[in-house]
């Protein structure tokens, strides 16, 4: 890390800075919490980033010990990048920046990426709201699919791996065959998911335009939709 700069500051937190402080590195970071990314990925999550600064990011990251490059296995032989177990320590600190964060005014009309809108989500849960519901939700957004299971009051949000299934829903809404806990919610990508937990969207206009596909439980997916309440407002 010869040139890098540095605050000179013996405090924790200022050798932390040090390491992952520079200009889009704890974005990197975020983008990689839901699992391992190609360069590629990386690049279409953080759009705004030139390939040249993310490979230099990448590199310092690596450097630091927080990101590894590792061969993927068949059926996608490639290289891909991933939090090494230290840099996977950084998760409650993403979150809790995040949640810190969202109370700040919005200052752009940008688009979340995929990962940045499911962390939003695990940041946003109240638990409280949830109660005793349990459910298994499956969110499909465009060729990304995430899993969510809600249960004791708490969420857990993951990646879908490759060629998994979704949860079997027994059929559309709430029909007679739908399996009660269960749906899957296929949407046109992340900006749909997003207008229905904090743009206020109703389930119904999504699935009139085309925007959503609803198999499983209805009231299901109605309250799982609302779990993910807009935070207050940071006091002035």
């Amino acid at each position: 890390m010869t040139g890098k700069r540095t605050y000179d500051d013996p405090c924790g937190i200022a050798r932390g800075l040090d390491l992952v402080g520079e200009r889009w590195a704890l974005l990197v970071v975020r983008e990689l919490l839901l699992g391992p990314k190609r360069f590629s990925g990386l690049h279409r999550g953080l759009p705004a980033l030139s390939q040249n600064v993310l490979t230099h990011r990448l590199r310092e990251l690596e450097e630091a010990g927080v990101v590894r490059r590792r061969r993927l296995g068949p059926p996608a032989v490639s290289w891909a990048y991933e939090l090494t177990a230290w840099g996977r320590e950084l998760e409650p600190v993403l979150f809790h920046l995040g949640r810190w964060g969202s109370r700040a005014p919005m200052t752009t009309d940008g688009e979340l990426s995929t990962d940045a809108l499911i962390i939003a989500m695990r940041t946003a849960f109240d638990g409280e709201a949830a109660g005793e519901f349990r459910a298994q939700v499956e969110l499909w957004l465009g060729d990304d699919r995430f899993h969510a299971g809600v249960a004791d009051g708490r969420v857990d949000l993951s990646r879908v791996a490759l060629g998994r299934t979704g949860p079997d829903t027994g059929g559309n809404g709430d029909g007679p065959n739908a399996v009660p806990g269960t749906a899957v919610l296929r949407m046109t990508g992340p900006a749909t998911l997003r207008a229905l937990v904090f743009g206020g969207r109703d389930l119904d206009d999504a699935l009139r335009a085309g925007d959503l596909d609803l198999l499983g439980d209805r009231r299901v997916a109605e309250r799982f939709l609302a779990l993910f309440p807009r935070p207050t407002p940071a006091m002035a």
